[in-house]
């Protein structure tokens, strides 16, 4: 097999997605206990500009070089966004908790609150993307960008209706206040047409996968449908207990430890 293989995309973007995020969880943990969080976020810009300029300089490309090349600077630009939300430094006007009792709109508008600046940065920038891609004959980045991005609305939606199991492990000093906003709840009236929505889409991009009579095309549509499939597939992790936790706790400093070293145990 080589890298034109759509096995060989697929099982490129679950790595992608399981490193990355791994990364992401890694760093802002190190940043926690040091009390470094802006630093953290100005040292991994680089990242996010490098990200940036190779979707820009990929836009026109056809090769399976650059279908790969686009689908990583989507994850660097989209990886940098999410650092810079997890430590705290772009997150919302609001940093309480949730206060118990309040009218629906009210507890809607005091969640919207806490997540306003990172949801209006995300959006300018998919909307950037989507200008600057216009008419592009790569679209793998921008699409990829994209799916993220919807993937992400839904679950903090759900989120925030009610699921059966909420994630707060990797929560940050930063966003203790976040989970407060959330519910456990058995159901709600969003989560069918999510995943839905998510499996319809996954559907349509492995048809394209084996329509498309181009490598390029081919490595491109494998990549986005497993990414679309790891954002159903998260979405189901959030109704079924299972400890998908433990694909990244293992490789994270424990936090009982890093309170007891300091934030000199970095330095």
């Amino acid at each position: 097999m080589t890298l034109a293989s759509p096995w060989i995309a697929a099982l490129v973007a679950l790595f992608a997605w399981w490193a990355s995020t791994g990364a992401i969880l890694v760093v802002v943990r190190r940043a926690d206990r040091a009390g470094r969080d802006v630093a953290a976020v100005l040292a991994t810009l680089p990242l996010g500009l490098a990200g940036a300029a190779v979707f820009w300089l990929t836009l026109e490309a056809t090769s399976v070089a650059a279908a790969y090349g686009a689908f990583f600077a989507a994850l660097a630009v989209w990886g940098w966004l999410e650092l810079a939300f997890l430590t705290g430094v772009v997150t919302g006007p609001s940093r309480l908790a949730a206060k118990p009792g309040v009218p629906e709109w009210e507890r809607f508008i005091r969640a919207w609150g806490t997540v306003a600046y990172h949801e209006m940065t995300l959006t300018a920038a998919l909307i950037a993307m989507a200008l600057t891609g216009q008419g592009a004959a790569n679209k793998v980045g921008l699409w990829t960008f994209a799916i993220l991005y919807a993937a992400r609305i839904s679950a903090k939606l759900n989120l925030y209706l009610g699921v059966r199991k909420v994630n707060t492990e990797f929560i940050p000093r930063a966003l203790t206040h976040l989970p407060s906003h959330f519910r456990e709840a058995r159901i709600n009236w969003l989560f069918p047409t999510s995943v839905t929505a998510l499996s319809f889409a996954v559907a349509c991009l492995l048809e394209r996968v084996v329509m498309a009579d181009m490598d390029a095309a081919r490595v491109g549509f494998s990549l986005l449908a497993t990414m679309c499939a790891l954002a159903l597939l998260e979405h189901w992790f959030m109704v079924v207990r299972l400890p998908d936790e433990k694909l990244w706790r293992w490789m994270l400093p424990k936090k009982e430890v890093l309170l007891e070293e300091g934030p000199d145990a970095v330095r």
